[in-house]
């Protein structure tokens, strides 16, 4: 993170931007749907909890969960430390998970890609335009969501897309990323070049590049370090 970064913006800043980015709210702020940027919804998970690296917390529950609970819920929210490994589960999750008869839940690192990740190898963006140069041989998916995926940044060798990152939950603050590379292309560094230049087309449009993932993911992890995102939290939903 740049001097004039850490003045402006806090890890909780950070955390409400991702929140905010992950999932549509009504005017209580509560959560509706996820942020999906294709059409179509899908209900939003019953409780998001995000831990920053100052102790401060954010969360935020669906629409349709009673005050009386979510009062009580946000009583064990303030209770919780700041957090310095993004392997510690919630103080309060044993509570939180009989509270809301949950079955399952996500947890994972919360980043920001500073201005000082820049891709060192040739990487192009991707647009209706251009799509059909480049989408073939494993990223055909892509086709149907390339205008909602914007930007979207590809790594191509022989006229082929090996690794893109894209836009995959945008507000007009925060953008947050899809990382994708072909099986056999995996182990090469190519996603953290896709990476770096998303995030440099990101700040282009004004806005904020977030990278997260889940606890167990150890490949998406390894791409946040050989960049140095700065961590600043850790979400964690239950469903």
């Amino acid at each position: 993170m740049s001097a004039n970064e850490k003045i402006r913006i806090t890890a909780h800043d950070l955390m409400e931007l991702h929140v905010e980015a992950l999932f549509t709210h009504d005017r209580n702020m509560r959560l509706r749907t996820i942020n999906e940027p294709w059409p179509g919804e899908t209900p939003a998970p019953q409780f998001f909890l995000g831990r920053t690296v100052e102790g401060t917390t954010v969360c935020r529950f669906r629409y349709d969960l009673p005050e009386q609970l979510v009062e009580q819920m946000k009583l064990l929210c303030a209770d919780e430390p700041l957090v310095t490994d993004f392997r510690t589960k919630p103080k309060h999750l044993t509570s939180y998970m009989r509270l809301l008869q949950g079955e399952r839940f996500t947890m994972g690192p919360c980043f920001l890609i500073p201005r000082e990740a820049e891709p060192t190898m040739q990487v192009v963006s991707v647009t209706r335009e251009n799509m059909l140069n480049y989408l073939h041989g494993g990223f055909e998916w892509l086709i149907s969501e390339i205008d909602y995926a914007q930007p979207c940044i590809a790594l191509v060798i022989g006229n082929r897309a090996v690794s893109i990152c894209r836009s995959v939950r945008i507000t007009s603050r925060a953008h947050e990323a899809g990382l994708e590379t072909l099986e056999t292309f995996r182990g090469r560094g190519y996603a953290a070049e896709v990476v770096a230049g998303w995030a440099k087309a990101v700040r282009e449009v004004g806005a904020i590049p977030l990278y997260s993932t889940f606890w167990e993911n150890s490949a998406s992890q390894s791409v946040a370090r050989k960049l140095a995102l700065n961590f600043y939290g850790v979400n964690f939903t239950i469903l």
